[in-house]
């Protein structure tokens, strides 16, 4: 078996890492060709991952222009507990105020801490409903996966 198949993470593995992670790297590409990454707070989404940003951002300029990015998640301190995943995604961005609404909803009360599904309460509603027409919704829906978990290896190289 290679290395490589070694450190390999199962869907379930990778759905796991999903859940358990705060942070997304979305790398876009800009109108000078160069690459546009930014770290967005996102939730898992069908297989993929969602969150929401400014509509007047770059990142959604760029996504306007080519609805493709790469979304690198990671963690680890040390070789032997690196692990992450690298998607190559395609991006459908949501307009619909009610739909971005709920989106950003779904996505404050993960940080909150509140679990899928809980009500929201009036007053993070009407927060949420205040940014929503600021912002669109990201959708990223893998099209190609690279997933490692050295910690597969323990402790050998």
């Amino acid at each position: 078996m290679s290395r490589r198949d070694q450190i390999r993470m199962s869907p379930e593995d990778v759905q796991t890492f999903f859940a358990a992670q705060k942070v997304i790297n979305v790398a876009t590409m800009s109108p000078n060709g160069r690459p546009h990454v930014a770290p967005l707070w996102y939730y898992p989404h069908a297989g993929g991952v969602a969150t929401w940003t400014y509509g007047s951002s770059q990142k959604a300029a760029n996504l306007r222009r080519l609805a493709e990015a790469t979304v690198l998640i990671e963690d680890g301190d040390s070789y032997e507990t690196l692990r992450g995943v690298s998607m190559e995604t395609d991006v459908q961005l949501i307009t619909d105020t009610a739909e971005v609404t709920q989106m950003g909803i779904t996505l404050m009360q993960r940080y909150a801490g509140a679990k899928s599904g809980d009500p929201a309460t009036d007053e993070l509603a009407a927060f949420i409903a205040g940014q929503a027409p600021k912002r669109i919704g990201l959708i990223f829906t893998p099209t190609k996966l690279v997933t490692w978990d050295h910690r597969k290896l323990g402790g050998t190289y």
